[in-house]
């Protein structure tokens, strides 16, 4: 089968390896298309200790054309889409079974683009922050794929006012389609924001900017952290402190989520699933790019001059 792999000097490759079968609890799935996401660039700078040469990619559709042990055989020929800890780039991906969803009548070139941000963007709201009715909710990398679902999702659980944070006027510009009240540029947070506080804030950024986050918290209000893009320097907080105002930070890592309770990430995946399918919410495929492009699908993202979500055609 064709499939990329990442090599030792940081190249992706174009090469030729036998197809993977599926062991107990998996299936194995020919790929249509693969969703390029943050932990591609993630990978690719040696953030994630995997072994190279490595097959990445981290989420796909495709039908499902084998069944491991203890998986139900009636699931061959199924169309799904499928959350894996790599070798999505690839004619053949071998998927855990409980992380396979069926696509519910998404097209299969959709499916690709619901991937991890879906359910994160989903737990975010429901799970980790617990947005209720009449609450603000502020998120930061607005215009990303996470933050437009999550702007999506706030809406749909009742937010008041939902305000995003982006580093430029066109991410501003995309961003404000997604139901978003007021958008900030990058430079202008906080101080654009005055003594305004929010009942829950979403933060993949990490460093000095989690620090304002928790200032900018209303009492009772609750910091979802989920990323360090901008450094993975700690950032301490004084539990007294946050406990005198009852503000709270919860982390939410979906990568922990699918090996440790993988049945929980399926059920959230499930349920924004069927929202995409129901048209409520809506993933945004902008760019779609051949098996041999990938190097500038993920650079692209890596820069911050993508819009939207890009997916890699396979088949």
């Amino acid at each position: 089968m064709k499939a990329v792999v990442l090599d030792t000097d940081d190249q992706y490759r174009v090469t030729d390896l036998d197809e993977p079968a599926p062991g107990p609890g998996e299936v194995a799935i020919r790929v249509a298309y693969a969703g390029v996401q943050w932990g591609d660039t993630m990978v690719r700078a040696g953030h994630f200790p995997v072994p190279r040469p490595f097959v990445p990619g981290f989420e796909a559709s495709g039908h499902i054309t084998a069944v491991g042990e203890g998986v139900d055989a009636s699931r061959v020929g199924r169309a799904v889409t499928t959350l894996v800890t790599g070798g999505a780039y690839a004619e053949v991906v071998v998927a855990p079974a409980v992380l396979t969803l069926d696509t519910g009548g998404v097209p299969l070139r959709s499916a690709a683009g619901v991937g991890w941000g879906t359910p994160t963007a989903y737990d975010l709201i429901h799970t980790a922050a617990r947005v209720r009715p009449g609450e603000s909710v502020l998120i930061h990398a607005a215009a990303g794929g996470v933050g437009t679902l999550a702007a999506q999702f706030a809406a749909m659980a009742g937010a008041a006012r939902i305000v995003g944070v982006v580093s430029s006027a066109a991410r501003a510009d995309y961003a404000a389609q997604f139901g978003y009240h007021q958008l900030l540029m990058r430079e202008e947070f906080p101080a654009r924001l005055g003594n305004e506080r929010f009942d829950v804030i979403l933060d993949p950024v990490g460093g000095p900017t989690r620090r304002t986050n928790l200032a900018h918290l209303a009492a009772h209000g609750r910091l979802a952290a989920y990323g360090n893009l901008s450094t993975f320097d700690p950032v301490l907080a004084d539990a007294n402190d946050l406990l005198m105002q009852g503000k709270s930070l919860v982390t939410y890592n979906s990568n922990l989520l699918s090996r440790t309770h993988p049945e929980r990430l399926s059920d959230s995946a499930r349920r924004a699933l069927d929202l995409v399918a129901g048209g409520q919410v809506r993933v945004d495929i902008t760019a779609e790019y051949d098996l041999a492009d990938l190097a500038t699908a993920v650079q692209q993202l890596a820069d911050g001059t993508t819009l939207g979500k890009s997916i890699i055609r396979i088949a």
